[in-house]
């Protein structure tokens, strides 16, 4: 069978899209874009639904109009990153290149792509909650952890937040010192918790999931490298300066839409490459993380001193 690159292509984009929603952190997120237009490049379209609350009902006259406004408003997705990968001939041919690429692709997505779009979400996040003033400083302490958890789980849960619907992306660090406090661990169990059509193993706090997170994917802002200037040839990302730790956020589970669509995989056999002597492979994501102006009071981030 004669070499398809096209098909080759619509399977690894969607395989790899799969594989960000399954082993992001934030995977869970992009089930908020259930409803979202994309039809490829940098735009989305997401729905906006009106209507107004109840009116009293008339014996004469019946009931009072209203109105339903359904409408989709487009939005540019930022973050449009992207790599090309070379396979020289003599290691890879047409018969096992299907394999080599998927595997390179899927490492490479796993080790830089998923880490940065984590990082981009949190950040981004972070930095919302600190326009709202809903964003302090902590220092961690088994004494008052759990005091400090549940002043904004009842926050949340005061401004009409179903506590089932909260989820915690928490650090390391802090999730140690939570989950090893004896006084703490008889409101620690575990749940399971869906994403991207699998069913995770975490711990809950009185129900809530607890999402463990990387600290390098949880800092208050960072450099996403261009990977041509001075000092960002390596491409990637890192903290920038100044950036402070994020010890955990208490979030609405429905409050960030986020997106993340592998827009473009192009593959070039040995033959049309002019470059080398190599299958050249050219990898493009774009991704952004959206939270509409009503749920934004809905994200609590803590953060250290």
């Amino acid at each position: 069978m004669a070499f398809n690159s096209l098909e080759y292509a619509k399977l690894y984009q969607t395989e790899l899209d799969k594989q960000v929603v399954q082993q992001a952190t934030s995977g869970w997120m992009e089930a908020n874009a259930g409803q979202v237009i994309y039809n490829g490049g940098n735009e989305i379209k997401i729905p906006d639904l009106n209507m107004q609350g109840l009116a009293d009902y008339d014996r004469d006259n019946g009931f009072v109009k209203g109105s339903v406004s359904f409408k989709y408003s487009t939005y540019t997705l930022t973050q449009d990153r992207g790599r090309t990968f070379s396979l020289d001939s003599m290691d890879v041919n047409e018969t096992n290149f299907g394999a080599n690429a998927a595997s390179v692709l899927a490492e490479f997505q796993r080790l830089h792509v998923i880490p940065e779009i984590d990082a981009y979400r949190y950040s981004r996040l972070a930095a919302i909650a600190e326009t709202k003033g809903n964003s302090k400083e902590y220092t961690l302490s088994e004494d008052s952890i759990l005091k400090e958890l549940y002043g904004q789980i009842y926050a949340l849960s005061d401004l009409g937040v179903d506590m089932s619907q909260l989820v915690i992306p928490i650090s390391f660090t802090a999730y140690g010192v939570l989950t090893d406090n004896k006084s703490i661990q008889k409101r620690i169990d575990s749940g399971n918790f869906q994403q991207g059509g699998i069913n995770l193993s975490i711990k809950t706090l009185d129900g809530i999931p607890l999402i463990p997170v990387s600290s390098n994917r949880l800092k208050t802002s960072y450099v996403f490298k261009d990977g041509t200037t001075a000092g960002q040839a390596g491409g990637g990302f890192e903290p920038a300066a100044g950036a402070k730790n994020i010890h955990w956020m208490v979030l609405n589970r429905t409050a960030c839409i986020a997106i993340s669509k592998t827009d473009k995989v192009r593959i070039f056999t040995p033959d049309e490459n002019q470059d080398a002597d190599a299958w050249k492979i050219d990898y493009r994501k774009y991704h952004d993380a959206f939270v509409p102006t009503n749920k934004v009071p809905t994200i609590f981030v803590t953060k250290g001193a």
